[in-house]
């Protein structure tokens, strides 16, 4: 088993699992899901539907009577990486309907691939479902297919996505989302944890909480109160923090922006009601390249509210992505970031070098930064977070961790700690002792070994 570097990419979800039963003449969809997490769920939505509706759901292209694909629209590489996607289904399949961030902009997609049957754009479920209907009309057994939907899951089955809100009203430079995905628009709360009680009653054990801004949770509801389990819940990420906490499965927030009201979070992984982690897209750390991101928050104290939840919560996990080479950045500003670093010692660290992206405001800055020098500073700021990622691992040789049982094979199981999150983070690997383990499982283990980003650990509970 190898080690395995964080994954630089904010904008990536885990590839889709999918199931291809289907009885003998069923309509049969399949799903190609781009993008991140918060793109997974729509799939898993639409998904949904389609199942409660008759269809069945085809893992790959020849099976399917139609293709629908979820594309991302974060940067120009994923757009690049969406129209390829496009490309190798229609060429696989040939009946193709375009959804996601991407599908936002139509004439960009049939301008590369005019044969596609349908564009809509994210979170669009009807007008998806609609073009699925008219490329392939639902064909329902009543005594087989119509049965009450359960939800479809593109993970696996341990662990979920939550999507607590859609949008954002930040207005970075560098980020076109919002336009996208439209301004902040938060679940009520009653509606978030009755899904989370339902996916913990189906045997989710881990709940990933997720939205374009996670701390920004219910302000454009001005934090209504919600009917719940004979009281009321407020549309607080506090409150709902702490709701989640009680349903018993590990509730692990991503996407959360460093404003004043997290420190109210932390009492509560200290408590353990929630995990003790906090992914925090601080995104640099010198005031003069936020202050020209347009990163809300960017006049913060970081370092002293970093050291103020270390003091609550000792064992906090904090994991972010930073974008080096962003327009203007000097090499002052990057040795801040540096420096920032070595004092700061986040956990899990990503990074990205700036690139345009079509219709954000960051490409008319002036001051780019050359290809050469992003790729240099890149790289040292890599060598840094990796530096500090060894240290920090290091240091949890001999201590006892509970995990999370991700997969099994022959060589040994896949886990994770408390400290990481699937896909973006690293694992704990357990190759003795393991035949009897199953994923989803949680079982004690002393770490043993140390890497850059792994641990491996042995048995103890």
């Amino acid at each position: 088993m190898s080690t395995n570097p964080p994954d630089l990419r904010p904008d990536r979800a885990p590839a889709p699992l999918l199931d291809g039963t289907a009885r003998p003449g069923q309509p049969r969809v399949g799903m190609v899901s781009l993008g991140c997490p918060k793109a997974l769920v729509d799939s898993e939505r639409i998904l949904t539907r389609l199942r409660a509706e008759g269809y069945a759901i085809s893992p790959d292209y020849a099976g399917a009577d139609a293709v629908i694909v979820n594309t991302c629209g974060f940067l120009d590489s994923a757009k690049a990486e969406s129209l390829e996607a496009i490309g190798e289904a229609l060429t696989a399949n040939g009946r193709v309907i375009v959804t996601g961030c991407l599908g936002a902009e139509e004439e960009y997609i049939r301008g590369t691939h005019p044969s596609v049957l349908a564009v809509t754009g994210p979170h669009q479920y009807e007008q998806v479902l609609d073009a699925v209907h008219a490329a392939v009309p639902a064909d329902p057994n009543p005594f087989i297919d119509l049965l009450p939907a359960s939800s479809v899951s593109l993970t696996p089955r341990h662990y979920s996505y939550l999507k607590i809100s859609e949008g954002c009203n930040h207005k970075c430079r560098f980020c076109i989302i919002p336009d996208m995905r439209g301004k902040l628009a938060s679940r009520p709360a009653h509606a978030v944890l009755r899904e989370a009680e339902k996916l913990v009653e189906k045997g989710v054990r881990e709940l990933l909480v997720i939205s374009q801004d996670t701390s920004a949770y219910g302000l454009d509801r001005k934090h209504d109160l919600n009917p719940w389990k004979g009281g009321e819940v407020r549309s607080h990420i506090t409150d709902l923090a702490r709701e989640l906490g009680g349903l018993g499965a590990w509730v692990r927030l991503h996407y959360v922006y460093p404003y004043p009201h997290v420190r109210e979070l932390i009492p509560l992984m200290a408590e353990g009601l929630v995990l003790p982690y906090l992914d925090i897209p601080f995104q640099h750390s010198h005031p003069d390249t936020l202050k020209r991101m347009a990163r809300p928050a960017n006049q913060a104290k970081t370092l002293e509210t970093i050291a103020g939840w270390r003091e609550i919560c000792p064992d906090i996990t904090l994991r972010s992505t930073f974008i080096v080479g962003f327009p203007g950045e000097t090499e002052a500003e990057f040795s801040h970031l540096l420096d920032w670093m070595e004092e700061a010692r986040l956990d899990r660290v990503g990074a990205f070098k700036y690139e345009n992206v079509d219709g954000a405001r960051s490409n008319a800055l002036p001051d780019h930064v050359p290809e050469a020098v992003k790729q240099e500073r890149f790289e040292r700021f890599m060598e840094v977070a990796q530096r500090i990622s060894a240290e920090k691992l290091e240091a949890k040789v001999g201590s006892v961790q509970q995990v999370i049982v991700d997969s099994v094979d022959g060589d040994g199981a896949v886990c994770r700690t408390k400290a990481d999150a699937p896909e973006i983070d690293g694992n704990l690997f357990i190759d003795a002792g393991f035949e009897a383990l199953k994923p989803g499982d949680m079982v004690t283990v002393t770490v043993d070994e140390a890497s850059e980003y792994d641990l491996w650990g042995s048995i103890t509970g």
